[in-house]
């Protein structure tokens, strides 16, 4: 697999499906995982609708750049933002979403891509928006999937979603792959699928098992604050799409994006959860398609 310096820091892999004149697609992942999580069919699906698309690991996970130089105690840290010392908290991690979102655009000037289409989902929904936020010229549409603006009243998570969460899973690739299971409190009600959640446990443990990212990816998710006031001043076509089954990020973090972002629009799909389940991508490649599009102002 291919991988791109994006700074003199960080280098990515990343994987590119469909015709490369056809228009971009970049696919940014969420928290902790792999460009796996992106189904190699899913992202044919896309291509095979004229997109060319472009998932990747993000720092800290799969094959790209670790940042193992700076530990972070999980405990420590969560202690540290519960108890409202910020100062100790920032001190222990060493980048932002901005970083990610950094990485993000870097991946497109390497592969010679001046704009793209930029879909996130979860934290990578976040990633994806700060990277509008920052360089919407270099963003031709938006689309926010299962994720949420920063602000802490919205998009919580329900109490068993938080502590799976933030259960570590065994390291041994049985119990690991066990462990996947747990994911079925967020998925889709109708839909879960065990043995699919066992499956990419099973490739992400072999490919790249890397458990240290993770307190570093959740310490830029919370110290990276609101992006509020920037949603509200942003102009780039943004399309938003969340489950009504998603427990670990509420819908009212998917209609509050849609409520800031001017001209947006929202997709709330009935039988979805914090997931993407193989029965419902014929529902999301026709929103990303025709969203994707759009090349002109929102």
């Amino acid at each position: 697999m291919p991988d791109a310096a994006v700074s003199p820091d960080v280098s990515l892999a990343y994987e590119c499906f469909g015709d490369p004149e056809d228009p971009p697609v970049l696919l940014v992942m969420g928290f902790g995982a792999q460009l796996l999580a992106w189904h190699e069919d899913f992202c044919r699906a896309l291509a095979d609708r004229g997109r060319y698309v472009i998932r990747y690991d993000n720092r800290d996970c799969g094959l790209s750049t670790k940042f193992d130089e700076h530990p972070v105690d999980m405990g420590e840290f969560i202690a540290a933002v519960s108890s409202g010392d910020l100062p100790a908290a920032l001190a222990m991690v060493p980048y932002r979403l901005r970083d990610m979102a950094d990485d993000g655009l870097g991946l497109l000037t390497a592969l010679g891509i001046e704009r793209a289409h930029v879909v996130g989902t979860s934290m990578g929904g976040m990633i994806a928006q700060t990277m509008a936020i920052a360089s919407p010229e270099r963003v031709l549409t938006l689309t926010s999937m299962m994720s949420s603006t920063g602000e802490s009243e919205y998009g919580g998570s329900s109490p068993e979603a938080q502590e799976v969460l933030f259960t570590p899973k065994p390291p041994d690739r049985e119990g690991y792959v066990r462990a996947a299971e747990r994911e079925l409190v967020w998925a889709s009600r109708r839909y879960g699928d065990a043995a699919a959640l066992r499956e990419l446990a099973a490739a992400s443990h072999d490919r790249s098992y890397h458990p240290a990212g993770i307190g570093r990816q959740l310490g830029a998710m919370i110290l990276s604050g609101s992006r509020a006031k920037a949603l509200r001043e942003l102009r780039v076509p943004t399309l938003v799409i969340h489950g009504l089954d998603d427990t670990l990020i509420d819908p009212s973090g998917g209609r509050r994006t849609a409520e800031l972002v001017p001209g947006s629009e929202l997709l709330l799909i009935p039988d979805m959860g914090h997931d993407r389940p193989r029965e419902l991508w014929p529902v999301l490649v026709d929103a990303l398609v025709s969203h994707t599009g759009r090349t002109g102002p929102a």
